[in-house]
């Protein structure tokens, strides 16, 4: 029996391998292999594609996030409104530019901030909120707009898991004053290896990126801030280059993957299924479902649950197990156990399917008989 992985990025790769492979043997015969006109030409495209007038392209999602908290000057003793139920990068950045993050319990529903909370979270130390579009479903950016200008602070958002998804007509990324991207593997556009990409509409937000990322030298040899080397490669924008053309299709082929899982789960009791958003467009990096029985039954059930999966040939994931606010790096911050209850439920009860574009509907059958076994089966 052939198991069913959480991701598989072969068919993939295998639909652009001549491509793929034509555009990386140019690079490596042009011995241009850091930043160069290749990296060039794909800033520009992924910044038309996200809808803004710059675009800087860097090493990793987290470098874009930390890029993006350096050119807005935030530092010790500033604050970053975030959420507390997503990967540790977000607020890693926070924590690494000296500043200190607020977290803000989220909205079981949606898996992204309660935005009824988000107002109260903000202080006059409060320098920037950071919304996380998490799993692919954008955040309700009109709501997070709104607080952030009637407070008078920026908003950086998370796009790490939601290239291409959209609130409303526009893209995220495009809709605060920052929009950071992941380009690792796992994401719906992902690179053969580490790469991130930070957009906005502020002219002077990307030079001073720009010269971040380049150990904070404008002029080669000249240095004006204690900068970082975050560059990203060009045999990654060249393959980026290729994939970028292809995503709205693998995007709508997630979409038809979520489509059908919701079919089945339908009437599986106990199973909530995510749902779309009622403006725009979710790109479903995680298709995550909650298993309400946690909350009598308890974390080490969900486990077994996930087991049984495995035993009948399916893997899936937990994103993720413990909310930032209760990890230990963070116990100085003195969040207590309950203080954002729906973040320490909902960590408890996740549990990701299999979800790429590729995956077939005979395929998601198998996952959802084995689900509706495990619930039955598993004490």
């Amino acid at each position: 029996m052939n198991t069913i992985p959480p991701l598989d990025l072969t068919e993939q790769y295998r639909s652009i391998e001549a491509d793929v492979s034509a555009a990386v043997n140019e690079v490596l015969a042009s011995g241009r292999y850091i930043n160069g006109p290749i990296v060039d030409e794909f800033a520009g495209a992924f910044g038309d594609y996200v809808g803004t007038g710059e675009c800087v392209a860097c090493n990793s999602g987290t470098d874009a996030l930390y890029l993006a908290l350096r050119a807005l000057a935030i530092g010790p003793g500033d604050e970053v409104v975030t959420s507390p139920f997503t990967f540790i990068a977000t607020a890693e950045v926070i924590s690494a530019v000296g500043a200190t993050p607020v977290f803000v319990d989220i909205d079981p529903a949606t898996f992204n901030l309660d935005l009824d909370h988000l107002a109260a979270a903000i202080t006059p130390r409060t320098k920037a909120i950071m919304p996380v579009h998490l799993f692919g479903r954008p955040v309700d950016m009109d709501q997070v707009m709104a607080i952030a200008q009637r407070q008078g602070v920026p908003v950086i958002e998370d796009c790490a898991q939601a290239t291409g998804a959209m609130w409303g007509d526009r893209k995220v990324g495009a809709i605060g004053h920052i929009g950071c991207f992941s380009f690792f593997p796992t994401k719906n556009l992902g690179a053969c290896g580490d790469g991130g990409a930070l957009t906005t509409n502020d002219p002077d937000v990307a030079a001073t990126c720009r010269m971040l990322r380049e150990h904070g030298s404008r002029v080669r040899y000249f240095h004006e801030a204690i900068g970082v080397n975050s560059r990203l490669d060009a045999v990654q924008a060249a393959i980026l280059q290729i994939k970028l053309r292809h995503l709205d299709g693998w995007n709508a082929g997630r979409q038809q993957v979520a489509d059908r899982y919701g079919e089945l789960l339908a009437n599986i009791p106990g199973v909530v299924a995510p749902t779309a958003p009622a403006q725009g467009r979710s790109v479903w990096n995680q298709y995550t479902v909650r298993l309400e029985a946690v909350a009598t039954k308890g974390g080490e059930w969900r486990d077994r649950v996930r087991q049984h999966l495995a035993d009948q040939g399916v893997s899936s994931m937990v994103y993720y197990p413990l909310p930032l606010h209760r990890q230990p790096v963070y116990a100085d911050l003195n969040y207590s156990e309950g203080s954002l209850p729906q973040s320490e439920l909902v960590a408890q009860q996740v549990l990701s399917l299999p979800m790429f574009p590729e995956l077939t509907a005979e395929a998601q059958e198998r996952v959802v008989y084995a689900l509706k076994d495990a619930l039955t089966s598993v004490q």
